[in-house]
């Protein structure tokens, strides 16, 4: 049978994981930039319909989303080395990093581009009519109208990709970088305390989902104040008008009773 959980060691471990999460945020942080200006680049061409770029787009977002992420990752560092050896370009030197953020990014870009074409399609056509009866042009109509509320209506699926990113950074250790997960299979070679180990790991991954979570649905409220605003405006008019009806419903009886 083998030994007891030793508490202590979770506590341990847990202290001495702490510097790989810079690491991990590292990825996480720039992926998501990437992938954003990705995800916007792709969704584009279906949004407006370009012929050759629509289906481009469509192969690139089917592929990234229909794949296993730890194989794109071996796609993306076996494999493009050897595409830019074509055009005499040598990346042998390049930081294996580079190739995981590489990597997450373009898989994220293919999920957010579809939050992006979503969100988009959700806004109301009238108002972008309506900033075009007031002169504005398309460019204009899309980055003040379209794009604030898309952002909103896409919160939540970003954040839900967030903590999906925080969580997948535990692959890159299959390539050698030495974040949470790399860092917790190495602790305990020593003390073959590899349970108590996991378990910090867990705990660790808990907590950063955890505060981003939070962090994001109060930015998520922030973008949709203007709903709530816009609601609390709506039920306080329809009260009024309810009151109103009232009011005049009383008097209408008070005036048929005071009929000889």
């Amino acid at each position: 049978m083998g030994a007891s959980i030793d508490i202590s060691y979770v506590f341990d471990y847990f202290v001495k994981l702490l510097p790989a999460i810079g690491i991990t945020l590292e990825i996480v942080v720039l992926s998501l930039l990437i992938g954003s200006a990705v995800g916007m680049l792709v969704a584009l061409p279906r949004l407006y319909r370009v012929p050759v770029l629509q289906r481009l787009s469509q192969v690139y977002v089917s592929f990234f989303r229909g794949t296993p992420l730890l194989i794109q990752l071996f796609l993306i560092y076996y494999g493009l080395p050897e595409l830019l050896k074509m055009v005499h370009a040598d990346v042998s030197r390049t930081p294996v990093l580079v190739f995981v953020i590489t990597a997450y990014a373009l898989h994220s870009g293919a999920f957010i581009s579809e939050a992006i074409r979503a969100a988009v399609g959700a806004v109301d056509r009238g108002q972008v009519e309506a900033g075009y009866a007031i002169g504005m042009t398309g460019y204009q109509a899309f980055r003040r109208i379209v794009l604030p509320q898309a952002i909103a209506v896409a919160m939540p699926v970003f954040g839900n990709l967030v903590i999906a990113n925080l969580k997948d950074t535990s692959l890159a250790f299959s390539l050698g970088i030495m974040e949470l997960t790399g860092k917790a299979q190495t602790l305990p070679t020593l003390s073959q305390r590899f349970f108590e180990s996991y378990l910090a790991l867990a705990l660790l991954y808990f907590l950063l989902s955890f505060v981003l979570q939070k962090l994001l649905y109060r930015l998520e409220r922030r973008l949709l104040r203007h709903e709530a605003a816009d609601g609390r405006v709506s039920r306080r008019a329809k009260g009024r008008r309810v009151k109103d009806k009232d009011a005049a419903g009383r008097l209408n009886l008070t005036e048929e009773g005071a009929l000889p």
